[in-house]
C-alpha cells in the first residue's frame, strides 16, 4: 500500500518502511510526526480525497535534521561592475514512514 501526501507544499509519494526528505518540520529526532493531509491511497483499495481523504494519516518519526549542501548565487552585469556572491543552504528533515492509517 502506499499514499501521497502533503508536506511543505509539496505533493509526496509514500511507502511504508520508506525514507524520505522533506521541507524542515519543527520536531526533534526521534519524534513522531502525523501528517493528515493525505491524497491518495493506493494498492488493493483505492481511495481519492477531495482534496483531501476523510480519516486517512500517515505517521511517520523523524530520523534527523539537517541541511542540504551550498547552492552558490552569482549575481553578475557585465561592464557595470556589479558582481554579488551569496551561498545557501536548505534545512530539511529525514523521516522514516512508519504507518499508513486508513
Amino acid at each position: 500500500m502506499y499514499a501521497i501526501i502533503e508536506t511543505g507544499g509539496k505533493q509526496v509519494k509514500v511507502v511504508e518502511g520508506q525514507e524520505i526528505f522533506v521541507e524542515k518540520i519543527s520536531a526533534e529526532a526521534n519524534d513522531s510526526v502525523t501528517f493528515d493531509k493525505v491524497l491518495f491511497v493506493g494498492g488493493d483499495d483505492v481511495k481519492v480525497g477531495a482534496p483531501f481523504v476523510e480519516g486517512a494519516t500517515v505517521t511517520a518519526k523523524v530520523e534527523k535534521q539537517g541541511r542540504q549542501k551550498k547552492v552558490t548565487v552569482v549575481k553578475f552585469k557585465a561592464k557595470k561592475n556589479y558582481h554579488r556572491k551569496q551561498g545557501h543552504r536548505q534545512p530539511y528533515t529525514k523521516l522514516v514512514i512508519e504507518k499508513i492509517n486508513l
